[in-house]
């Protein structure tokens, strides 16, 4: 299948998930993803979809700065619930890239390592939109997402399926709707924030 340029060059999140290296998946227990692999498992490419991989991508710089992020380790705190903006999209998104989850993931194994389950909260009381924390250091930092810095997601819907979109709005919305995710990409110290603490 071939895929937009720009979905490649999107930078990769690199991590080390010691249940991979237990299990015999690979030796050294690193795994990476790519935006690819978050359209995967959205289904589609999006501004909310842009926004889970930079809200994961950046936070992960920031709270591990040189270090390589430990899967498993991480705690996420959404601040709104699964279905309020799509936030459950973005929820499943750094799921996948952290391993976090909420009462169905890994129980872990009998000795207690590698749990998964009760990581990742809806509904979190937090200033930010989302917040990652390690779980081995308690270090902890808040990310927000605005697009609307850079672009109007809404408004390009808007313009192929409004009551004045015309046939040439409809025909050009695809490739003007990936632009708009490929700017946010481009401006993305725009429109993602990090605070730490």
């Amino acid at each position: 299948m071939k895929y937009l340029k720009f979905f490649e060059e999107v930078e990769t999140i690199v991590l080390e998930d010691k249940l991979l290296k237990f299990l015999g998946v690979n030796e050294d227990g690193i795994i990476e993803f790519n935006y690819i692999d978050v359209v995967k498992t959205a289904g589609h490419s999006c501004a909310t979809v842009a926004g889970g991989y930079l809200m994961a991508l950046k936070g992960l710089k920031a709270l591990y700065k040189n270090e390589i992020p430990s899967r498993g380790e991480i705690k996420v705190e959404i601040k709104k619930s699964e279905i309020e903006e799509n936030y459950g999209v973005i929820g499943c998104i750094l799921s996948n890239i952290t391993g976090a989850t909420t009462n169905y993931g890994f129980g872990g194994i009998p000795t207690g390592e590698f749990k998964r389950r009760n990581t990742l909260f809806y509904n979190a009381q937090i200033d930010t939109d989302m917040a990652l924390t390690r779980l081995d250091t308690g270090e902890k930092v808040g990310i927000n997402y605005k697009p609307q810095n850079i672009v109007n997601p809404m408004g390009i819907l808007m313009s192929a399926t409004g009551e004045n979109a015309t046939l040439e709005d409809k025909k050009t919305f695809p490739i003007r709707f990936q632009q708009m995710v490929k700017t946010l990409f481009d401006n993305a110290d725009v429109v993602i924030e990090v605070k730490h603490g």
